[in-house]
Formats: structure tokens, sequence, C-alpha cells
């Protein structure tokens, strides 16, 4: 069932716990567990469908249920149409609106099919999909008082978010102190072996260990995922901030996003939304936001459509470049001797005011030939020809086209 080359349960996994790797027990190293366990083990993922749409960022968890079912794993996706009435508090300065039960259903139905792309929806006994309204609906008042008296008020304010809206005395509501224990509960309702979250998840995954024990079963390891920076390589993805790539977008939509992704992250999105050998990325970053691009975008919509997309997103740039040419002032080569340093012509051209700045910018990521971005600062040519008609741009207003 499973191998023992763990590379795929740690490929950009930010904590696990309980956590002893030196250790051969199956209760706290969850590498053991997956060797010596005699059946597949049940990973867990809940969902609350408070929205309509998903983006790269909470394809992350279902990315990581994925690998568990290729290793013959089952995985067990929770949808909460019953606790996304309540809405999850973590990382909320304030109480979420209730959803109505038909919102919710209708917000599972379109997240799942945003799912199939990454899922294993086919192989028997590799998926199961529950609704823990199944469990939750029929609680009577004396269950929730038994679940209720497993935490203290103490505990709950632990939790950051309400500790936070404690300390601010925004009001807390009562119903909103059920949340975790009924995203634990699931745990415990479905025999869950493992649960996997964002790290903002730690609490709930926790309470989830604890009522597990509560109730006589085997506590689940707690699997935690970073949190996705957007595409503005500065706040966490998200459509309210316009930093994301929603999984429901066209190939050429994600595309066009994805080659722009900021070289500070090229390597985090590849860890945790690929499974491309991070020794395979290109050094040049240009090149490497152009595959990452491509790999993620052939997940979604297949790699004919991935590359058809890429060419299509090239065609746009040199058609913008030819209607701009006119309005783009040319530079005369002839003046430069070569072999020539980019930052030289860099300098020589007037774009920048000396060649120690010339190549700060090139350092910088500020400089693109032909929209392609330079990352060499002793990128040398040694004809003229090479950069003959070709658009040397340095920030976003710096353009000028070279000419022989």
């Amino acid at each position: 069932m499973a191998t023992d080359n763990f590379s795929w349960l740690h490929r950009g996994v930010s904590d696990v716990f309980p956590n002893q790797p030196d250790s051969d027990s199956i209760d706290d190293n969850l590498e053991q567990l997956c060797l010596k366990c005699d059946r597949p083990l049940r990973i867990k993922l809940g969902i609350d469908p408070t929205g309509t749409d998903l983006h790269l960022g909470h394809s992350i968890p279902f990315r990581k249920l994925r690998a568990f079912q290729d290793q013959g794993h089952t995985a067990v996706v929770i949808i909460g149409d019953f606790t996304a009435q309540i809405g999850d508090p973590t990382g909320k300065d304030k109480v979420r609106k209730q959803l109505t039960a038909q919102q919710v259903k209708e917000n599972a139905e379109t997240y799942l099919n945003q799912l199939r792309p990454i899922l294993d929806f086919d192989t028997p006994g590799r998926l199961e999909i529950r609704y823990n309204s199944e469990w939750l609906s029929g609680l009577d008042l004396g269950k929730i008082q038994e679940l209720l008296a497993t935490m203290t008020v103490q505990q709950m304010l632990a939790k950051e978010g309400f500790n936070n809206r404690y300390a601010q005395e925004t009001p807390i509501y009562l119903h909103e102190f059920l949340y975790p224990l009924m995203q634990g509960y699931d745990s415990v309702a479905v025999d869950a072996d493992v649960e996997l979250g964002g790290t903002d998840q730690k609490f709930n995954i926790a309470v989830g260990r604890d009522l597990q024990k509560y109730f006589g079963k085997k506590p689940q390891f707690g699997l935690l995922l970073p949190i996705l920076i957007g595409t503005d390589g500065e706040q966490k993805m998200s459509k309210s901030l316009n930093n994301y790539v929603g999984l429901k977008e066209d190939a050429l939509s994600m595309y066009s996003k994805l080659e722009k992704t900021p070289d500070s992250l090229l390597e985090n999105y590849f860890e945790l939304l690929t499974d491309i050998n991070l020794t395979d990325i290109p050094e040049n970053p240009r090149e490497a936001q152009k595959m990452l691009a491509v790999e993620v975008v052939a997940q979604y919509h297949g790699r004919e459509s991935a590359l058809t997309a890429q060419k299509t997103a090239m065609d746009l740039v040199k058609q913008q470049n030819m209607a701009n040419a006119e309005a783009v002032p040319e530079f005369f080569l002839g003046s430069v001797e070569f072999p020539a340093k980019l930052f030289y012509i860099l300098n020589a051209s007037g774009l920048v005011n000396s060649s120690g700045e010339g190549r700060r910018q090139i350092q910088g990521g500020s400089v693109r030939l032909e929209g392609d971005r330079i990352s060499d600062p002793n990128l040398t040519f040694e004809n003229s020809q090479d950069l003959d008609n070709k658009i040397l741009q340095v920030g976003k207003k710096k353009f000028i086209r070279l000419v022989n």
C-alpha cells in the first residue's frame, strides 16, 4: 500500500503533531503509522462551503489529500453543511453571517465540481464524501451539553481569534464556541486517523484529538499546511484582495496571472502547487515563471490547453509591442562596441544613469528584454544582430527599441 519513501508526505508541510520522528510507535510517528497499519488510513479534510469559488490557496490541502489517495489511503471529505451555517470563527474579527441550508447545499455542489481535477473520484475506496449534518443535526441537548463539558471557557478563549475579540470587547456569541467542538466531533464520527488543515486550524484539529480520546477512540494526527501568499507577493491569497487565481478560471486567465508570479514566491508555488522536483526549477526566473504557469494550468485544463494558453499569451505581448512600436524611442546600436554587457547598453541608451545602476536594476529584477526578465548582471551580447529590433525595458515605464 504505502511506500517507505515519505517525500510525498513531508513536501510543503508546516507541522505534524504529534511528531517524534525517531519513535517506532504508530501513536506519535505518522510515518510508522503509514508503514504498519494493515488498512488504508482515513484522511479527513473538512470544508465549509461558505462561498462559491475556490482558488489555488484552497487547493493545497486537497493536493495533499490526493497524495494520500495515491498511496492507497482513503480521503474523507467532510462537507460542513451543518457547521457552515455557523461559520468558522478562525481569523475573524467579527461574527460570520449565518447561511441558510439551501445556500450551503448549492455552494457545496460548486466546490465538488472544482475539486474534480485534484481528487481521485473514480478509484473504489479512495474517496468518501460525507455531510456533517448526518451526525450533527441529530445531537440532542444532552449530547451538546456533554460536548461543551469537555472544554473550559479559558481554553476556548485561548483560541487566537476569540482572544483578540475578547480583549477588544468585540462580541463573541455562544454558538461560535460550538464550532471547534463540532469540527472536532466530525473526527469522532468518521474515525479519522489524520486530519489536514491550514496552519490556522491547529486549535480545531487538536480539539478533534481531545474528543476522540474522550469518546474512547484513537486520536488523529494533525498535518498542517501553509497559507498561500497571493500573486501580489504580500498578503494571503484572497478573492477580496484580487490577488488570487481561481480554479474555475479559463486557461489563459490562469496562465497570464501565474506567469507574473513574483520571484520571491516561485519556489514556494512550485512546492505547494506542483509535483515538480525543486531541483528542476530553472535558475532563470522568467523561465521558472513560464514553467510554473504551464504546470499549474495543465492540472486544471490539460497540458495541450496550457501550452495553447502560453502561446496565446506570448502572441498578445507581441501584438501589444507592435501596437506600441511607434511610441517607443529607438537606440542605435552602432554607437556600442561589441561584445557588450547588457548593463553597459542600459547606460549607453539612457535607460539608467550609470553602468552600476544598470547592474543593480538587473539584479533587482527590473530589466526585461522582449518581455523576458533578465537576472544575470553579466549578460553579454557578442554582436548587435542579437539585439536588433528588440524592446529593452527598465521598470514599468522606461522602454527603448534597439536597432542596427
